[in-house]
């Protein structure tokens, strides 16, 4: 999800560059939902690495 995040970033800076602001401002907004999309998927596995770590350990 990272890589598609980046991804669109990219696309949002390039577009913005030459001057597509509804592109930028579309790609940026998929960028950012597709990069808190991750985070919270990376702190909920972390979150059960932990527990299940100790449970384990």
């Amino acid at each position: 999800m990272i890589k598609w995040a980046i991804i669109f970033f990219i696309i949002s800076v390039v577009a913005g560059f030459f001057g597509f602001t509804g592109v930028a401002s579309g790609a940026r907004t998929i960028a950012k939902v597709l990069f808190f999309i991750a985070l919270v998927i990376f702190l909920i596995v972390l979150i059960f690495g932990v527990l299940l770590g100790t449970l384990v350990f």
